[in-house]
């Protein structure tokens, strides 16, 4: 091999000596450049049909799967279909239910919950109650002067449907009492449309094993979107705790039907 400077750029002779560059130039054939070539991507192959469609079920299936999850332990959409809370929660209107902090925060007086009605209550038809939370387990609840009260104190209930600025009053269901002590593992519940609503008045304390959750946010329409706040009912503060007292129990009684 022989290396030798022309006019122009470097060039290499190769056996004989001869000069590709000026040989191309002479026969009119194009230039073969012996230089590195560019990289060229293999070809990607496609992914078979099955393949894809594995896939698509696999992502459908883990979303249902999540979403039962969370309807099921964390929270769950319910829809208000009649007027037994009004004016706090109006017909056709949307809830979002907790079902995940009852397990170590305890329902409160005041709290809003959707629960199943007793069985022995022909006139619920198998839909969950939306109910406002009146007394807790050890109260004992009167009412008395078509007001409520909880271990003799009157309770201050804002929330209560009003006629013409006047809120309505809490009279017993027809035929029924007027008092219970709430027992162990029970919750007593009332509409805050107190006219128009099939509450405790009529069946009873409930079971908190009935009780789906706590309603905490109304969110459609969007307009009425906001937190359901519970009244903290401070003149319960004073005198008797509310509630449940330290060493003393109860025997669970069955709910009563009307």
């Amino acid at each position: 091999m022989t290396v030798r400077k022309t006019g122009g750029p470097r060039s290499v002779a190769l056996g004989g000596g001869l000069n590709p560059r000026a040989d191309s130039a002479r026969s009119g054939r194009p230039e073969c450049s012996t230089g590195p070539r560019p990289y060229t991507p293999p070809p990607v192959s496609q992914r078979p049909a099955l393949g894809c469609l594995f896939e698509v079920v696999e992502t459908l299936v883990l979303t249902v799967v999540i979403f039962l999850g969370i309807q099921t332990f964390v929270a769950q959409p319910y829809k208000v279909q009649q007027g037994s809370m009004e004016n706090t929660l109006l017909p056709d209107q949307y809830v979002l239910v907790d079902k995940l902090t009852p397990r170590w925060a305890p329902y409160q007086r005041g709290d809003i919950v959707v629960f199943d009605p007793p069985e022995t209550w022909s006139s619920g038809g198998g839909v969950p109650f939306i109910k406002r939370v009146i007394g807790l387990p050890g109260d004992q609840v009167e009412l008395r002067d078509g007001k409520v009260f909880v271990n003799d104190v009157a309770l201050t209930e804002p929330y209560i449907f009003e006629n013409d600025g006047i809120s309505q009053t809490t009279d017993p269901a027809p035929g029924g009492p007027n008092e219970w002590l709430v027992p162990t593992g029970d919750l007593l519940v009332m509409g805050d449309h107190r006219q128009d609503s099939a509450d405790s008045r009529s069946f009873g304390p409930i079971e908190e094993t009935h009780v789906i959750g706590r309603a905490w946010l109304r969110y459609w329409p969007f307009d009425t979107f906001g937190i359901l706040p519970a009244p903290s009912h401070p003149e319960l503060t004073s005198g008797s705790s509310p509630g449940l007292s330290p060493g003393f129990s109860l025997e669970p009684e069955p709910s009563s039907s009307p």
